[in-house]
């Protein structure tokens, strides 16, 4: 199960979003709230969100997707305890919430709607607010016992091994018989090698990995080998390839 989650502003929209009949929606949690259309839960939410006028992005939009397959077992029932698991992991007990499964897709998946802002006026701390989702998910994929996201990458990398290791063979021949002496060496050289390398840049325009292409299979770095990582290839390039200020995003 993946869990997204971002601040936002645009709070009855959003929840018009979820609302929508054509993807099939349909109410699977309700926490604090009494009405019956998006336009009764907005106002809702605005009386709360009245007490604290700072905030401006006072919502926060979550969706939350198990699996293909998990989501073929799964009913509202049982998607109304995921989502109570994550409002309860995330402590949002005292705060108004609304959640939506969508099922126009083969890929069941909620939408969950909280207000930022507590009954006593305050506002719940932003900071990092999607990788807490993704955590959040990852622990109640755990608890529920459905794949969580490190099982499904497992998966999927394992289906590709052959590749993985094709790339890796082509990325150790260049360093050993080619000797790149730049970025632009080793991208050219492998390329000749039948690998499409593609440099992976930040906002900042840094270098922060790089992805590679074969047989229409495209894997970061990371994913092929963790000799493949920005941090292992940085030192063998004599131009100078900042570190970016966080890193955590290497590929």
């Amino acid at each position: 199960m993946i869990g997204k989650g971002k601040a936002i502003s645009h709070t009855k929209s959003s929840i018009e979003y979820g609302w929508n009949q054509d993807k099939d929606a349909a109410i699977v949690f309700k926490q604090h709230l009494a009405g019956d259309n998006p336009k009764e839960i907005t106002d809702e939410f605005k009386i709360i969100q009245s007490m604290n006028e700072i905030c401006i992005r006072n919502t926060f939009s979550f969706v939350l997707s198990p699996t293909i397959e998990d989501g073929e077992k799964l009913n509202n029932i049982h998607l109304n305890t995921i989502v109570n698991e994550f409002i309860k992991d995330l402590k949002f007990d005292e705060h108004q919430a609304i959640a939506f499964v969508h099922n126009d897709k083969n890929h069941k998946h909620v939408h969950l709607y909280i207000n930022r802002i507590n009954f006593k006026g305050n506002a719940y701390k932003d900071n990092f607010i999607g990788k807490r989702a993704q955590k959040a998910a990852e622990r109640i994929a755990k608890k529920l016992q459905l794949k969580t996201v490190k099982q499904v990458r497992d998966e999927r990398l394992e289906k590709v091994k052959d590749i993985r290791e094709f790339i890796k063979e082509k990325h150790e021949y260049c360093f050993k018989k080619l000797t790149p002496k730049t970025s632009l060496d080793y991208i050219n050289q492998m390329r000749l090698l039948k690998i499409n390398v593609i440099p992976v840049s930040n906002k900042s325009n840094e270098l922060i990995g790089f992805r590679y292409e074969y047989k229409n299979i495209n894997l970061k770095g990371s994913e092929v080998h963790r000799s493949l990582s920005i941090n292992k290839l940085r030192p063998k390039f004599k131009e100078e390839i900042k570190k970016p200020k966080n890193n955590k995003k290497n590929l």
